[in-house]
């Protein structure tokens, strides 16, 4: 599980919020250079004491100007040398595929990222990559929760067949953008059946599909209850069944 830098915080200091996560046991921290939450993330790994190796470290290309130029710069923010994880940030970005990607094979073959990946790309979009890629990304961000399943599950199964790790984020939609919807009370019945919360089995139901969690919070509190989804029981098939059906009744946001 990742802790996410972006959302409502992009754009501030987010050093006392990085720590309290490294604190709670975040080792993944998912940053962008958009987000302008690199130096501090940066300065929150330094502060905690603990060495480079125990991080993994995604951040972002956005676009402007070239990527090597613009990956060295997220280098500088972050005080590091190398980071884990360098994503596209949008497909939109991307002026031509094959030679914006060889950029970032570039990058890797020089150490100055461990793997590669991409953010918010649609099935069209990673077909157009995959057709010129001599390494394929290792990772596909995107935004996934019961409501917008439906139309994510042809990419799901795209991403699996081609081993494309999902990372979902946004997971919890159903609860902080449309309450009250119909996911709501099935979430509700499996939460007391695990002795769980709502964001818990929100989680878990991501999970279920494959999917590794960024996710976000300035509450100590909820960054507990987020990592306890480790220890969680699986969701039954029946029970991932019924969040679906409940899902596909509901608002596409």
């Amino acid at each position: 599980m990742a802790f996410g830098t972006g959302s409502t915080m992009k754009f501030t200091d987010v050093s006392k919020y990085v720590k309290q996560a490294i604190d709670c046991g975040f080792r993944h921290i998912d940053t962008a250079i958009y987000y302008q939450t690199e130096k501090y993330v940066g300065a929150a790994i330094r502060e905690s004491g603990l060495p480079r190796s125990s991080f993994y470290i995604t951040t972002k290309y956005d676009g402007d100007d070239v990527v090597r130029k613009r990956a060295q710069e997220s280098l500088e923010q972050l005080g590091l040398t190398y980071v884990d994880l360098y994503l596209v940030h949008v497909p939109r970005i991307m002026d031509d595929f094959e030679t914006n990607w060889r950029e970032f094979e570039a990058l890797k073959k020089d150490g100055l990222v461990k793997s590669i990946g991409v953010s918010n790309f649609m099935m069209k979009d990673l077909q157009t990559l995959l057709s010129t890629a001599k390494e394929k990304p290792v990772v596909n961000q995107i935004e996934l929760h019961p409501y917008n399943y439906s139309t994510m599950k042809e990419l799901l199964t795209y991403c699996a067949h081609h081993r494309i790790v999902v990372q979902a984020y946004g997971c919890l939609n159903p609860l902080t953008k449309n309450p009250g919807g119909p996911v709501d009370s099935v979430v509700d019945a499996v939460a007391r059946r695990l002795g769980a919360t709502a964001t818990q089995v929100l989680f878990a139901w991501a999970k279920s599909k494959g999917a590794a969690i960024v996710t976000t919070s300035r509450r100590k509190e909820h960054l507990r209850e987020y990592l306890a989804v480790e220890n969680l029981c699986p969701l039954t098939l029946e029970e991932i069944a019924f969040i679906d059906e409940a899902g596909a009744k509901g608002p596409l946001e």
